[in-house]
Order: structure tokens, then sequence, then C-alpha cells
């Protein structure tokens, strides 16, 4: 029962603001020409008004387009590099197979990539949490 009142009082609030904005528009297009100058240049000034609001948002859009590109252009390449790390691991460990070194080498070379692995992404994790926490800090 609790969300259906809810439900209701949402309904209710909608409807309310509804046929308050409906009234306000047709007071807007009954009223006369505003005090103090022409009703054409108030619409001229809300116009211009309006495609300055347009033009700031096409250039915010236009900002985010180009730092979406530059980030999926940074994982390209980040995903060639990584290949071409493992080819060369590859090629590191057919090279001290066939000098001979022993498999412990191998292994603590294989521990200390994984640690590395490890101190990486838990340094990406600590740097999305201070980003969150900083967003979260400014926007109160």
């Amino acid at each position: 029962t609790d969300t259906l009142r809810l439900a209701l009082d949402r309904f209710a609030g909608r409807e309310a603001a509804r046929t308050r904005e409906a009234e306000e528009r047709e007071e807007l297009f009954h009223r006369g020409p505003r005090a103090g100058g022409s009703e054409m240049g108030d619409w001229q000034r809300d116009m211009n008004e309006e495609a300055a609001m347009a033009s700031s948002v096409g250039n915010a859009k236009g900002v985010l387009e180009d730092a979406f590109n530059q980030g999926a252009a940074i994982l390209t390449n980040m995903a060639g590099q990584r290949e071409r790390l493992k080819a060369t691991q590859r090629k590191m460990r057919d090279v001290l197979s066939s000098i001979g070194l022993s498999d412990s080498l191998l292994k603590v070379i294989d521990r200390r990539q994984r640690l590395d692995a490890i101190i990486v992404y838990g340094g990406m994790l600590l740097t999305l949490l201070l980003l969150f926490l900083a967003w979260w800090y400014f926007r109160s």
C-alpha cells in the first residue's frame, strides 16, 4: 500500500506541475508587450540567448567527443603495446630457456610480473577511489 500511495503522490505531483505549466503558458501567450521595451526586441533578445545556449551546448558536445576519441585512441595504442610486450616476453623466455636458466629463475620472474600487475591494478583502483572522493567532496 505504501508503494501505491507513493506512486499516487508522484502522479498527483506530476499532474499538478503539468496544470501549472499549462496555466503559465496560457498567461504568457495572452500577455501583452513588456513594459520598457517592444515585443519584437524582447523576442530577438530571447532568441539571441537561445542561440548562445545552443552554441555553448554544441561546443561542450565537441569537447566531449574529442575526449572520447582521444580515450579510444589511447586504449587502441595500449592494446598494441600489450601485444608487443607479450611477443617480447615469449622471445625472452625462449632465449632464457635456450641459455639454460633454471626454472626457479623463470618462476621468480613470473612472480615479479604478477606482483607488478597487482601494483598497477591497485594503483588504478586507488586513483579511481580518489577521483570519486574528490567528485563527491566538490559536488556538495
